[in-house]
């Protein structure tokens, strides 16, 4: 095996990490946090696949899943903030 498919190994293993915390905890935060995280390795997994196979019209959907994903889970939070501090007044 080479060393990308062994990194490509490595980084599938670790992803089974928070989701396993995604399922395990109720706060909405740490869940948001996992789905972050899950978000971020698929996106660099999507980019190692892309130099595996020398293609990167796959590379540049990674990118793109990348950048998209973590603004809109900004989006999210921000509005989770918001109806929590309005709930709480």
């Amino acid at each position: 095996m080479t060393f990308m498919t062994l990194a490509l190994m490595a980084m599938i293993v670790a992803l089974l990490m928070p989701m396993a915390e995604a399922l395990r905890d109720d706060d909405i935060w740490q869940r948001m946090l996992a789905f972050a995280s899950i978000a971020t390795k698929t996106s660099v997994i999507i980019l190692v696949v892309s130099v595996l196979r020398d293609d990167w019209m796959v590379g540049v959907v990674g990118v793109l899943i990348l950048s998209a994903g973590n603004a809109a889970l900004m989006l999210l939070a921000h509005i989770i903030r918001r109806l929590s501090d309005v709930l709480e007044e």
